[in-house]
């Protein structure tokens, strides 16, 4: 799509913006909007971003014109937030070949620990943890790779997230693709807005659950899921 003459000079971000807003979509930290974005303008936001985190070091009086340690660290945040840590909202969703279940197969499966990294939409402080994930599949269920619920917790957690939304969103994706009878995920993080900042405590961590379909309904099934889980901390 060519730029129009009143496109020329407006911000790659507002041109995004304007079409969330027209296609009444949210836009929160841990929102996707890769749908949003057109072809070669992910770096161009890089570029914004770069530019406004030269901004954000002026007004904390860093000298980064005469200190050797910070003369490319804008970029180096922007890249980090652009194209790592913050890339799940910009990417879309990873492809994942899904097969029948041939088999039949109906016992419990269980995925992890998968380790997984994100940052917390308060501070932007790192998010570190595992999470745990348990399938009860059908006959109808979608089989996929093992590895391809890491790929999916990736994609989730590489955005600004606070823990039990992010556990949601996760759960929903793999009900998604897999359709199966019941559904388990647990995930265990340390938060660095508590041990790098505020009350600096070191070991506390979050621990949350999802449970859907039978796990709700079978006291046993989630007690045999819960109990396969090697000891956490």
């Amino acid at each position: 799509m060519n730029a129009s003459t009143s496109d020329v000079g407006t911000p790659v971000s507002e041109k995004i913006r304007e079409r969330l807003l027209a296609a009444r979509k949210r836009y929160h930290a841990n929102d996707n909007i890769s749908g949003f974005i057109e072809p070669g303008e992910l770096e161009l936001l890089l570029d914004e971003v770069e530019e406004k985190m030269v901004g954000v070091l002026q007004s904390l009086v860093i000298d980064t014109e005469r200190d050797h340690n910070t003369g490319n660290t804008a970029r180096r945040v922007a890249k980090m937030y652009v194209n790592e840590v913050f890339k799940g909202r910009y990417v879309p969703v990873p492809t994942i070949t899904e097969f029948p279940n041939a088999e039949h197969l109906n016992e419990l499966m269980i995925v992890g620990p998968i380790t997984v990294r994100s940052a917390c939409s308060h501070h932007f402080c790192p998010v570190i943890g595992k999470i745990w994930i348990g399938v009860l599949p059908n006959e109808h269920t979608n089989v996929i790779g093992l590895s391809k619920y890491a790929r999916l917790a990736e994609w989730v957690m590489g955005r600004p997230q606070i823990q039990e939304e992010a556990v949601v969103q996760l759960a929903d994706l793999i009900q998604e693709k897999t359709q199966p009878d019941g559904l388990a995920i647990v995930m265990e993080a340390t938060h660095y807005c508590m041990s790098w900042r505020g009350v600096k405590d070191m070991d506390s961590k979050m621990i949350n659950s999802v449970m859907r379909g039978v796990f709700l309904k079978d006291p046993n099934l989630r007690r045999e899921f819960l109990s396969l889980i090697p000891q956490k901390g």
